[in-house]
């Protein structure tokens, strides 16, 4: 690398900031947004929802707040998407059987068929990531990523 340039690469030099995790990870993370929010704006859906359905599927019986917590969502943003998941006739709040304290959460099957219909498209827009790394590439990418994540959740943020 020659001046913070790779050599296949074209664009501005971005000097201190080349060697940073966050740089790449937010500009992934911003493509894939852009992308996401176009895909999925014909299914009427908030921020976050296939990812609370995906869960609530993969999950049963979970409650908002086990899934508020795992997606790092605010417990009020949660709510508005289960609101608006239950008032679609998407998923379901049940009082637990085993805590009537707790509400737990489960897809109806017009969900199920709206979150595979979701998840298609996601793979869809993927699919640029899975042509150009293999799939152990892949797998080391999605691993490390969660390795980083879990890192950043264990130290204490930074002050100013």
């Amino acid at each position: 690398m020659k001046d913070g340039k790779r050599p296949e690469e074209t664009g501005l030099n971005w000097g201190a900031l080349d060697q940073a995790v966050g740089t790449v990870v937010r500009l992934l993370r911003n493509e894939l947004s852009v992308r996401i929010v176009d895909v999925y704006s014909s299914f009427g859906l908030r921020y976050g929802a296939l990812s609370t359905m995906a869960l609530i599927e993969a999950n049963p019986d979970c409650s908002q707040s086990e899934i508020a917590r795992e997606v790092a969502m605010d417990d009020s943003a949660m709510v508005a998407i289960i609101d608006d998941l239950e008032a679609r006739g998407l998923a379901r709040r049940m009082r637990s059987t085993r805590d009537r304290r707790r509400n737990t959460l489960s897809l109806t099957s017009e969900g199920q068929r709206l979150a595979a219909q979701m998840i298609a498209r996601a793979q869809d827009v993927e699919q640029p990531i899975h042509d150009a790394l293999s799939e152990e590439e892949v797998k080391t990418l999605q691993q490390l990523l969660r390795r980083a994540y879990e890192a950043m959740q264990k130290s204490p943020p930074a002050t100013a």
